[in-house]
């Protein structure tokens, strides 16, 4: 048990201290959200599309959580489309910030990258999700456990499950149980259970082993190696 809770509070501990440490403690209002330059002007990316982005979340959440969205475009498309799940307005946000932008001053990085004839494919199934998403109402989103920004973009990806798409262990929400709270895991590689996203479990080949406890992911990725802490997130071969 000791063992168990230093593997949760010292990974937490660390993440204050790199929050206390660099500039996200300034006003999120005024924070920087430009391109961070990390997708090219569609005009030199003729072919279709398909990125998810996370980046540390506003305030003392960045400690804990990253929000992902989702980017797509078109083969010969003019712009990016980008689709956040957000708390205020309405839920569903489009192209509310620019497609690589900086999240209220966090730098995102490439949680999924998919290109050409595979995009292609893909975005129509990701859209659709999209258009019929369950919890889209004013009111919906839930920070903790969910459903938040997270649990939106893992609803998507479990509809691509070709793509292998993991979210990052500090994607708190992306177990939230959407589809009943036990049964395979989106790759279908291996099961979960989730009791309401407070408490679960994740045994897959692709997903890997993740113990979620009340948001906070504590895991191994076996397939490509790394081990996943809360607050840190993952530590070993990236997701891309």
């Amino acid at each position: 048990m000791l063992v168990f809770l230093l593997l949760l509070v010292v990974p937490i501990s660390v993440s204050a201290v790199n929050y206390l440490r660099d500039d996200r403690r300034g006003s999120w209002q005024a924070a920087e959200r430009s391109s961070a330059g990390l997708l090219p002007p569609p005009s030199a990316q003729p072919d279709a599309v398909v990125r998810v982005f996370a980046a540390r979340t506003v305030r003392w959440r960045g400690i804990f959580a990253v929000h992902t969205w989702i980017v797509v475009k078109e083969k010969g498309a003019p712009r990016y489309t980008r689709y956040d799940y957000t708390a205020w307005g309405e839920p569903i946000r489009v192209d509310g910030f620019a497609p690589d932008g900086r999240w209220f001053g966090a730098v995102p990085e490439v949680v999924l990258a998919v290109d050409g004839e595979a995009a292609r494919d893909v975005i129509p199934r990701i859209r659709s999700v999209i258009e019929s998403y369950r919890f889209r109402a004013y009111g919906n989103y839930n920070a903790w456990p969910g459903p938040n920004s997270n649990t939106f973009v893992q609803a998507a990806l479990n509809a691509v499950p070709e793509l292998k798409a993991v979210l990052p262990p500090t994607a708190i929400g992306k177990d939230f149980p959407v589809e009943g709270w036990w049964g395979l895991t989106p790759s279908g590689t291996g099961v979960f259970a989730s009791l309401g996203g407070y408490l679960g479990l994740t045994v897959g080949w692709i997903e890997g082993l993740e113990l979620n406890f009340f948001g906070g992911v504590l895991g191994v990725d076996l397939r490509r190696p790394a081990l996943k802490f809360p607050g840190l997130g993952r530590i070993g071969m990236p997701l891309v």
